[in-house]
């Protein structure tokens, strides 16, 4: 077998590029490197913001930073091709972490689950996937909307917001999404059943904030960063969350956060948080229930932006700072029989 790797040529400084990696094909070994391994060949790779972290060469990233010359990583779908591992038959799926390659030997103890047959590889990854947990996460335990309360959300029409949008929805808040664009601010509003949209390519965003929420906002769940999240402090109402989930303003190399108005959150009792869904890898299982559970009652709406081919995945990647993508962007790796694609 031979595997087809993208390992990174360099860290990005600015805007991601095909330069950025570099191709390569060699063959595969047969043999485990240690015993209980297993071989994986990837299925489906998830275009997350976050890998931009852990690419960039920043060391104070969460997640071990990807050296020039490895393979560039990412949440996966994979198929068990060869097994020294009873648990982990031959012909399972597994969700993980994988490399933008097609094969490699991994530790299964290293946080790969089984997906069960009743749930599809694109689900296992997008609806019920990490972005959907760092939305389930992010608003209930941090953000924590009340019924009646007013939830401003950035990025909605993204794989993390509009579950997030949708989450504030279902537990009786009023939504307010940011977007961009025309079809995703329909999407959010028809399918998703948000409240009330702003395109922010299309309409001044603080403008609108203003005469959408009067009487201030009571929650922000931030995907963007930058100018924006110092607007929207300056319009939280005392006792006001913010969930930091993201920077995507900032993470090809824009310039830095403007400076927030500190004595406004000081008066205000204004909490600003940040967190990372692997600190709650103990309660996916509860997580992971309830996100079926809406899925399956019709509460949450989803799409998939599924692109073909490895050969492609900086472009696919690249495409999801540029806003191209509509919904939670996937490339496909291999298809069900294995053929690689």
């Amino acid at each position: 077998m031979i595997n087809r790797q993208w390992t990174l040529a360099s860290h990005p400084g600015g805007e991601v590029s095909r330069e950025n990696f570099s191709w390569s094909e060699a063959p595969v070994s047969n043999a485990p490197p240690a015993s209980g391994q297993i071989l994986l060949q990837t299925e489906l790779l998830l275009c997350a913001p976050t890998i931009r972290n852990w690419i960039s060469g920043n060391r104070s990233s969460y997640y071990p930073t990807v050296e020039v010359g490895s393979p560039v990583i990412a949440p996966a779908v994979s198929r068990v091709a060869m097994s020294d591992n009873a648990a982990f038959p031959v012909g399972a799926r597994v969700l993980g972490t994988a490399g933008w390659q097609d094969y490699q030997w991994v530790d299964p103890a290293l946080g790969y689950r089984i997906i069960p047959d009743a749930v599809s590889s694109v689900d296992a990854l997008g609806v019920l996937g990490m972005n959907a947990l760092t939305a389930y996460f992010g608003m209930l335990d941090v953000a924590r909307p009340k019924p009646g309360e007013v939830v401003l959300v950035s990025g909605a029409a993204g794989s993390v917001g509009s579950i997030a949008a949708q989450i504030g929805r279902i537990v009786g808040a009023r939504v307010v999404a940011i977007c961009g664009g025309a079809e995703k601010a329909a999407w959010l509003r028809e399918a998703c059943r948000i409240d009330d949209v702003i395109d922010y390519k299309a309409e001044d965003v603080a403008t609108r904030i203003d005469a959408l929420c009067p009487g201030g906002v009571d929650v922000f769940f931030d995907n963007v960063g930058g100018s924006l999240l110092r607007d929207v402090v300056a319009r939280l109402n005392r006792g006001g969350r913010v969930a930091l989930c993201g920077q995507i303003a900032t993470y090809d190399g824009a310039a830095g956060d403007p400076p927030l108005d500190m004595m406004r959150i000081i008066y205000g009792a204004i909490r600003l948080q940040g967190f990372l869904v692997p600190d709650y890898a103990h309660r996916y299982e509860e997580a992971m229930v309830q996100l079926g559970g809406w899925l399956e009652a019709g509460e949450l709406a989803h799409r998939e932006d599924v692109r073909d081919g490895l050969s492609q995945m900086p472009e696919t990647f690249a495409s999801l700072f540029r806003g191209d993508n509509n919904g939670t962007l996937i490339a496909r790796v291999s298809d069900e029989s294995g053929r690689l694609i």
